[in-house]
């Protein structure tokens, strides 16, 4: 058994903001670029459709929910700025916009699946990539890790762990969270007007059930969820 030291802040962070940044620039763009075929183009106009992280920058979200949830948690958690859609501008507004909101969350999905198959990949050849898993999930790193491929396994692992944290997160049907957007567009209009006056608490709503976990919500459904694809996948 090799010797083993904690993940220093430094540490955990590098290999964490890659997979981060791209897991919520991506995210977002796919939110944009669906809109645009569906006929709006708000975002392309306003520069959203670009991997520049800076164009999505959000004080909140970007910047102040990372460093909440690293020092609640020990995990990185983040959200963009929301790409702007005009939904009266869409072929099919209340149909349309099922597709738009669930783009985001399906591009974490296939993000977190294609750097799954990389790991798988990388196995194949190197098959102390299975060991670094192990050593990854409880954010240790052994003397004998290679200085390259334990930090190309470690940012694939934590792109799998955190886009699936992502889409999941963003899938609760709570607007203006993407599972809450997606809702409003399968249910009947009456229903859909109804449901859609959640929005303006609903991000007090999302934040109170990620952070503070009431009647144990998090851990005993989104935690279970999370951790089943994640060791489906990996």
């Amino acid at each position: 058994m090799p010797e083993v030291r904690e993940f220093s802040t430094i540490q955990t962070i590098a290999v964490m903001a890659i997979p981060l940044v791209l897991a919520i620039v991506l995210h977002e763009i796919a939110h944009g670029y669906v809109a645009y075929l569906k006929g709006d183009d708000t975002a392309k106009m306003m520069g959203r459709l670009s991997l520049n992280p800076l164009v999505h920058v959000d004080f909140f979200g970007t910047i102040v929910l990372p460093l909440v949830f690293f020092y609640s948690t020990g995990m990185l958690f983040a959200l963009a700025k929301p790409v702007p859609v005009n939904f009266f501008n869409l072929r099919r507004p209340k149909e349309d916009m099922v597709w738009v909101a669930a783009a985001g969350p399906g591009t974490n999905l296939a993000l977190a699946i294609v750097s799954a198959l990389l790991i798988k990949a990388i196995t194949a050849v190197f098959p102390e990539t299975d060991l670094y898993i192990g050593f990854m999930n409880q954010s240790l790193i052994p003397s004998t890790a290679s200085m390259v491929l334990f930090p190309i396994v470690g940012m694939l692992y934590y792109s799998v762990v955190l886009n699936v944290i992502l889409a999941i997160i963003n899938l609760i049907p709570i607007p203006p969270a993407d599972g809450g957007r997606i809702m409003v567009g399968l249910l009947p209009l009456k229903a859909a007007n109804a449901y859609s006056k959640i929005e303006p608490i609903g991000i007090l709503l999302l934040i109170v059930l990620i952070m503070f976990n009431p009647f144990g919500i998090t851990h005993k459904i989104l935690g279970p969820i999370i951790t089943t694809i994640v060791n489906l996948l990996i």
